[in-house]
């Protein structure tokens, strides 16, 4: 005892001498090193869990746990995988999932009653773009004569008028051309019907009777959990499917099918996925809700920085089996700037995959329009519907206010600068970034319709 007593003294002294000698510098240094005050937020719930589906754009949630963003918000989440994007919306109305990577459309779907009703709302874009079209091996053969070609190799974008054959010719034949697509509030199932519609191809319609979206359908389009996607097709149960990645290059992998489009080309930096909550639970903890908000943004500027230069290991992390669980290689053949279409047909695509340039987390009201729209022209929406409907509707389930306070708060605390933040009013500009160059407006939905040869036409305003 005595002998630790003599050690403290020992100890005591040198401090003292250390303190004594360092002075006004000291001061300096401790008042530099100080721990940064927190921006305030009183957390109503610190525990989350959250659910996703085995895709690489679940990437802003892997990121912001591993790269410690929710901690650096006083949130401890645990990420868990889902069977399918039915199972992921009951659990996050059920309240067993506090929230969740989200089909864009899922939140919409459910607002307004298409299949399960629940009021979600969405406070950030999780991406754009991202998605691919991929047929069959023997599809593809029979569409290249088809195909505009330069120097040996596909002209793209590649439009549906090289399928138009093809289609036609299993009719004669008797024969069904089925295709997959994810769920039918999916963007996949919207921009495959985009795709075949510009060709002035009938990708079916919903009814009251028909759930299955396939009245006067030439091309049946069933829904498969992406996972699933290239062993389905691989059996011959479909001939395509249009999915997010990485299951366009497992197809490319695995030699059993080629992606000949991407939604980049389709709809030019689409929005994708959402983070969804519901209704109720955003009402209950809304710090906790601008927390989460908060943690997403710095994990899509993370994703995006320094032209990709985290990539690679974004990819290393989301191939964990945990999260995607795919191989390394398939994930970064689209993840880090290139995109794969035939064999060894490998293209630069930087904006492939986007999580936070063009302002790609902030939920704009125009996107929310988007939907909608799609799901009146294919009869999802039963009922003719008027311009200020559907811009209300939007603004009941797109919350760019949280998204904004989110960003002051980052702005403030040095995560995010000025010019990172859009000024706007909710809406894009009208753009023409269509595979078929109709002109999107979302403050004229119905004008909008109207402009399809394809498609339910409502009454303009």
């Amino acid at each position: 005892m005595k002998k630790l007593q003599i050690t403290h003294i020992i100890w005591l002294t040198a401090l003292c001498f250390i303190l004594s000698c360092s002075g006004k510098k000291q001061a300096e240094v401790s008042q530099s090193t100080e721990t940064p005050v927190l921006t305030g937020l009183e957390l109503e719930k610190e525990e989350l869990k959250f659910g996703f589906i085995k895709l690489t754009d679940m990437a802003p949630l892997a990121i912001a746990k591993e790269k410690g963003f929710f901690e650096d918000e006083g949130l401890y989440v645990t990420l868990e995988a889902q069977a399918n994007w039915k199972v992921l919306l009951d659990r996050v109305i059920s309240g067993e999932l506090d929230g969740a990577h989200m089909l864009a459309g899922q939140p919409i779907g459910a607002t307004i009653g298409f299949g399960t009703k629940a009021a979600i709302v969405t406070p950030f874009s999780m991406d754009l773009n991202g998605n691919g079209i991929t047929v069959s091996n023997e599809i593809w053969e029979k569409m290249k004569p088809n195909v505009p070609m330069e120097g040996g190799k596909p002209v793209h974008p590649i439009k549906a008028d090289a399928i138009k054959p093809v289609i036609e010719e299993y009719k004669e034949n008797g024969k069904p051309f089925n295709m997959g697509m994810v769920f039918p509030v999916s963007t996949h199932n919207y921009e495959i019907r985009y795709w075949l519609a510009a060709a002035g191809i009938s990708p079916g319609y919903y009814t009251e009777s028909d759930i299955t979206g396939t009245t006067d359908a030439q091309v049946l389009l069933s829904v498969t959990p992406p996972p699933q996607m290239p062993a389905t097709m691989e059996a011959g149960t479909i001939l395509g499917y249009c999915v997010g990645e990485p299951w366009n290059q497992q197809a490319v992998f695995k030699g059993i099918g080629v992606p000949i489009t991407t939604n980049y080309d389709i709809w030019k930096n689409n929005p994708e996925k959402v983070f969804g909550l519901s209704k109720e639970w955003a009402d209950k903890n809304p710090n906790t809700m601008v927390a989460i908000t908060k943690a997403l943004i710095r994990a899509g500027k993370w994703l995006d920085e320094d032209n990709g230069a985290n990539r690679e290991e974004a990819v290393k992390i989301l191939s964990k089996s945990e999260y995607v669980g795919a191989d390394f290689e398939v994930i970064a053949n689209s993840m880090t700037g290139t995109f794969e279409f035939e064999k060894g047909d490998k293209r630069s695509m930087p904006d492939f995959n986007v999580f936070f340039r063009y302002h790609a987390t902030y939920p704009y009201y125009s996107d929310a329009v988007w939907f909608l729209t799609q799901m009146r022209r294919w009869g999802q929406i039963t009922e003719p519907k008027t311009n200020d409907w559907y811009i209300s509707t939007a603004k009941d389930i797109y919350l760019p206010e949280v998204w904004m306070k989110a960003a002051k708060l980052l702005e403030e605390e040095g995560h995010l600068t000025a010019e990172e933040i859009p000024s706007s009013d909710g809406f894009k500009a009208p753009t023409g970034d269509f595979i078929d160059e109709v002109v999107y407006d979302a403050k004229d939905p119905n004008g909008y319709l109207n402009k399809f040869e394809v498609g339910i036409k409502d009454p303009a305003q």
